[in-house]
């Protein structure tokens, strides 16, 4: 039998300083394997498709998939979080993405590769949205900053660490089914992991499914992204199929948000966007996803197409960024736990960004490397003070109750903002590219059409065979359109400065979501509970 003593830190809510490590490592082991698993496949990927037989529509379907999944599945991950076992779901997501990636690596066909990728998707969703709120129900606000840096770091350092080994991988005899194969014993070391150390207690309360809030979010979500997605390269902007993918996705999303406002236990909790700190901070993670994402996934494009690097040294090169953002996320968490302040970080953190974006801005093919790296460092710096902050923010905000959907709710938005911002500046990429390739073709008196089609269809399989005068002429076109792309990037870089600038600034909470969600429920009891002598008086409810 279990003592009292042995019991209390458990029924209380609150774990020990040696316990939280011990969970967090599992968590982050998890999610290191999962975005890995997610990443690697960037630098494998041309072999995949020409190893499977597929089609460039194929291709981008590979990379969607996993992006529409994730991001359309995180706001139900964060509701369900709010509703049932947290350490349930954190295994039942590892579970999830490990199936997909295991599947994935035995993938026959393109098709059921597409399947299987957004299986990953699916439990991807999961440990991004649970990671954060399993946190907040281990610690408090004015703790949890020192906590979100590892976090941060996991994050940053996947996203480097990942088309490296995806490339090693595809070199060496292990094959391409390797790259999904590889995440799969880290992942039972995860679970393992999460199963012996992660304790947190449910706070036990009818639970109300919002089964048609989930179909909606995500039927109106995938739709919208899909047109995003495919719009200007499948089909016109401005055209009738355009036009109808639009309409069914805001008809989907309104009809959501008339549902929501009628169930007892929505996926999107509308009450939450009357706290200023929330509505603002997603509006920000709009802003930074739409920088961060679009802005980051076009580097290595730059690198290998506008500078000449090898895929390998293309990774390395980002590093700048990626050392800034793991410096400025674990300091700005450390600061913040000391000093119980976070506004000023935000702040700080989006003008550095902001300044990085407009360095960034300028560069072209021949900006020296040097300098490329020095503003990398300072984009990379200000995204890691931004980040993970915001949810933070918007936590602390946050009833008990609603924790895992708020957190979910900036981490979807932000995920949109990417989607939305890869699928904008790649259109400007390839239009400006395009331009420039044919202003520089007519000065030498070649005709266009007579080259590699269109100029955004230039790449590197094509350039390696174009003769020395044309490549120099594509090589300036990458490097003049990526400096455009971050100059749009700089502009929601600036949208994220008004929004921080405007939060109003919650002490922070020295309790967790778990003791928060006790506290709560004893208030919400002692209001309910009628007066003992009610003989004279009747209770007023």
């Amino acid at each position: 039998m279990t003592t009292p003593a042995a019991q209390s830190p458990v029924q209380a809510g609150r774990m020990t300083q040696g316990d939280i490590v011990k969970a967090l490592i599992g968590m982050l082991l998890a999610m290191m394997t999962a975005f890995l698993s997610s990443t690697i496949v960037s630098t494998a990927l041309p072999t995949i498709i020409t190893s499977l037989h597929g089609t460039q529509d194929q291709y981008t379907w590979v990379v969607t998939a996993t992006l529409l999944a994730s991001t359309s599945s995180t706001p139900i991950w964060g509701k369900l979080a709010d509703l049932v076992n947290k350490k349930i779901l954190v295994q039942v997501a590892i579970f999830i993405f490990t199936l997909g990636s295991i599947a994935a690596g035995f993938a026959q066909s393109v098709d059921t590769l597409i399947v299987w990728r957004g299986l990953q998707g699916l439990g991807l969703g999961g440990l991004q949205a649970l990671i954060v709120i399993v946190i907040a129900a281990m610690v408090s606000p004015r703790e949890r900053g020192k906590y979100m840096g590892p976090i941060a770091a996991v994050m940053s350092v996947a996203t480097v660490a990942g088309p490296l080994l995806g490339g090693f991988i595809v070199d060496s005899s292990l094959g391409w089914r390797w790259c999904f194969f590889a995440g799969a014993p880290l992942a039972v070391i995860a679970l393992v992991v999460v199963q012996r150390t992660l304790n947190i207690p449910t706070i036990k309360r009818e639970v109300h499914i919002d089964y048609a809030g989930a179909i909606l979010l995500t039927s109106g979500v995938s739709t919208l992204l899909i047109w995003i997605t495919l719009a200007g390269n499948n089909f016109e902007w401005l055209s009738v199929t355009s036009f109808v993918m639009a309409g069914v996705g805001v008809a989907l999303i309104a009809a959501l948000l008339v549902v929501e406002t009628k169930v007892r236990e929505p996926i999107i909790p509308l009450r939450m966007f009357t706290d200023r700190t929330t509505t603002l901070a997603t509006v920000a993670s709009i802003g930074v996803g739409t920088a961060m994402f679009g802005g980051a996934v076009f580097l290595g494009q730059y690198f290998q197409i506008a500078r000449g690097y090898s895929p390998t040294a293309a990774g390395l090169l980002m590093l700048p960024m990626i050392i800034g953002s793991m410096l400025s996320s674990t300091g700005t968490g450390l600061l913040i736990t000391k000093f119980g302040r976070w506004k000023v970080f935000l702040v700080v953190g989006s003008i550095i960004m902001t300044a990085g974006f407009g360095l960034l801005s300028t560069i072209g093919s021949d900006t020296n490397i040097v300098a490329v790296g020095a503003y990398l460092f300072l984009l990379g710096t200000g995204m890691g003070a931004l980040t993970q902050n915001l949810v933070l923010a918007v936590q602390n905000s946050s009833r008990a109750n609603d924790i895992g959907a708020s957190s979910s709710i900036v981490s979807f938005f932000r995920s949109l903002g990417g989607t939305i911002g890869v699928s904008v500046l790649g259109a400007i990429l390839s239009a400006r590219v395009a331009n420039h390739i044919a202003d520089g073709l007519a000065k030498l008196g070649i005709d266009a059409s007579q080259t590699a089609g269109d100029g955004g269809s230039v790449g590197l399989s094509t350039l390696n065979e174009l003769p020395e005068p044309i490549v120099d002429i594509v090589r300036d076109a990458y490097g003049d359109g990526t400096g455009a792309i971050f100059l749009v990037s700089l502009g929601m870089s600036v949208l994220a400065v008004i929004c921080v600038l405007c939060i109003k600034e919650v002490r922070l909470n020295t309790k967790n979501s778990v003791e928060q969600q006790r506290a709560e429920a004893e208030a919400t009891n002692a209001a309910d509970d009628p007066p003992r002598d009610t003989e004279h008086e009747p209770a007023v409810i």
